[in-house]
């Protein structure tokens, strides 16, 4: 434009020179030729005016149009359409205050290919000197293109279901606020940029469904059979026994020791020892001793009989398994599918175990079928956790048993407070109390991985129900665990398992809400003595033993810091809603955060979801940055 000006300006200059020379000419000539070219130039001279004009009203437009188009590009909106109506707003705004004349001023604003924004312009200009030799207006157009930067997004939807959140609105208020959320967030364009949304509703625990609970907590132990027998070696045939105190038996070849225990059946004469279980002490290799048996007054042996070695000291059947089974001594074990040995089937029975492979399955042995083949025992019941069902002692000094439910607990250990696979660690099981109306219930709804389905997420959102008490720890670890790699062989579709953490353009999320403190912790996968207060869980229904990692709330704080690393790359948000003055929730919130801007402290179901609202335009501006 500086060129045109001073072109225009040495036009003029020289136009105003030649005239005053023509005043100076007194020769007709130069008269009439001046009087010939004096109108044209003056027209040339003022078109020019139109022609600068133009110029400074199509940049001017150009710089309208590039200022929308980065707008519409920097918005959340990835439709043509959503593009259009964000692009078109901004352009009239621009436009509007720089007073340019134009008229039937228009913009066109769409998704292109490659991640583009393409904007488009139109308009008139009404020219002051050109319409002399032309009839209509001049058109202005310009056009522009922004390159998105984006990034891969992928979310942890951490959100509390506890029974508190039954009071009035909240529940109905969080299901329309989070719906919003994946609304936002969750994009319909899925290219060259996706963005997945994972869901973790929590209480006393998270429901990690059927599918998952045994990958995560390790499956109750069912250990294949291998042998059952109640004898070693065979029956030896007994030739004699003394009437003396102790009783001396005769069997060739006994091949006995002292200090095994024998059973001895079918004997005629001396029938009192029939049916009876000793110990012996070996005199020679045909003859043993019965401690502590007199026979002195007993009926003379006759004939028949034998003596057979026990493998234990009550002669009941041992189990060997196929691997090491990992039950304890007390453990309640089911059994099925034997072949021979079937009076074990469908039977429940209290076992001693005796090594890593074998353990007494308190079943009598003499009498009993004789063992072929198969079978499976099933740790029906321990007072560890693990087993179908715990038994355990409650704070009122008295025994319980409580089933295992399909939610997972706190993590123990040394890798409490790390996202290791569960391969490395299994998290916590946990054992309810019975009933929907405990407060240490299992949550009906489950997690959901990561999702691109919105219409799938806003209907888990809406199907949630309210109940138990609050393990915002274990909620919070679950929010990691979702968008962390080393989960991700769990999910058994590829698009359900969390990238590398700081892959190229990849950004993590994971937000964590809650209406209150957390009051929830566990001893052996039960419900701790010593949990916080609020929960209304009776001393009958929590085990004897503190919390094995302490408070919930510490528990969350060592999380928050894990999750927070830089490794691992996570912005974490924190929403306390209708928290008040609890100064311990509000404090946990804040520090919780990545920074204190991320923590929301919302009072109202419309302050909830513009809570939610600014988070995910803070994530889409994070998301979409220039």
């Amino acid at each position: 434009m500086p060129t045109k000006s001073r072109f225009l300006r040495r036009l003029s200059e020289g136009v105003a020179a030649f005239a005053r020379r023509l005043r100076r000419d007194d020769r007709g000539a130069i008269a009439i030729q001046f009087a010939l070219l004096a109108l044209p130039l003056s027209i040339l001279l003022f078109g020019l005016l139109d022609v600068g004009r133009l110029s400074l009203q199509r940049r001017q437009m150009q710089d309208a149009l590039d200022a929308a188009t980065l707008m519409a590009a920097r918005s959340t909106a990835t439709s043509s359409a959503d593009l259009d109506t964000t692009g078109d707003a901004a352009f009239l705004a621009e436009i509007a205050g720089m007073n340019l004349g134009l008229t039937a001023s228009s913009s066109t604003f769409s998704a292109g290919t490659n991640n583009r924004v393409i904007g488009t312009a139109t308009a008139t200009l009404r020219p002051i000197i050109a319409n002399l030799w032309q009839s209509g207006n001049f058109t202005v157009t310009a056009s522009s293109e922004v390159v998105r930067a984006s990034k891969n997004l992928e979310i942890a939807l951490v959100l509390d279901i506890t029974g508190s959140m039954g009071n009035g609105t909240r529940i109905a208020d969080l299901k329309v606020a989070a719906a919003d959320l994946v609304d936002v967030l969750v994009r319909d364009t899925q290219t060259p940029f996706y963005s997945k949304m994972a869901l973790v509703p929590y209480s006393a625990g998270v429901n990690v469904g059927a599918t998952y609970a045994d990958a995560v907590r390790g499956p109750v132990p069912v250990k294949t059979i291998t042998g059952a027998a109640w004898a070693s070696g065979s029956a030896r045939s007994i030739t004699g026994i003394t009437r003396a105190n102790p009783a001396v038996v005769t069997a060739s070849g006994h091949g006995l020791s002292t200090g095994d225990y024998v059973y001895i059946t079918g004997v005629r004469g001396m029938t009192s020892v029939n049916d009876k279980i000793y110990r012996v002490t070996r005199s020679d290799p045909d003859k043993v001793s019965l401690n502590s048996t007199n026979t002195s007054s007993a009926s003379n042996y006759t004939n028949g009989g034998t003596i057979q070695k026990c493998l234990t000291s009550t002669c009941q059947v041992v189990i060997t398994t196929s691997t090491s089974h990992g039950f304890t001594t007390g453990d309640e074990i089911r059994f099925a599918g034997m072949s021979g040995l079937t009076s074990l089937n469908g039977t429940t029975r209290t076992i001693t175990v005796l090594t890593n492979t074998t353990f007494d399955s308190s079943l009598t042995g003499p009498g009993s079928s004789t063992y072929s083949s198969g079978g499976t025992a099933t740790c029906e019941e321990s007072t560890v956790p693990g087993c179908e069902k715990i038994r355990f002692t409650n704070v009122d000094g008295y025994e319980r048993v409580n089933s295992q439910s399909t939610c997972a607990t706190e993590r123990i250990g040394s890798q409490a407070y790390t996202d290791a696979a569960p391969s490395t660690a299994y998290v916590g099981s946990h054992y309810p109390t019975a009933g929907s109306s405990s407060s240490t219930v299992c949550p009906t709804a489950t997690i959901t991985p990561l999702s691109t389905d919105k219409t799938a997420l806003k209907a888990q959102i809406n199907g949630l129900t309210v109940g138990g008490a609050t393990a915002g720890q274990i909620g919070l670890a679950w929010g990691w665990y979702m968008v962390a790699p080393n989960f991700g062989y769990l999910w058994p579709n590829a698009s359900q398992r969390p990238a590398a953490y700081k892959a190229r353009d990849l950004m993590k999320v994971v937000i964590l809400m809650t209406d209150g403190g957390f009051n929830m912790t566990y001893c052996n996968s039960v419900v701790a003595r010593n949990i916080g207060s609020g929960t209304n869980i009776g001393d009958d229904e929590r085990i004897n033993c503190d919390a094995t990692n302490g408070s919930s709330f510490d528990q969350a704080a060592e999380l928050c810091d894990s999750i927070k690393a830089s490794a691992n790359d996570i912005t974490l948000y924190t929403v306390g809603f209708t928290v008040g003055n609890d100064q311990t929730a509000r404090n946990f919130l804040t520090n919780c955060a990545s920074s204190t801007d991320k923590a929301y402290f919302p009072a109202t179901g419309s302050e909830l979801k513009a809570s939610f609202q600014a988070i995910a335009q803070e994530i889409s501006n994070l998301r979409i940055a220039r």
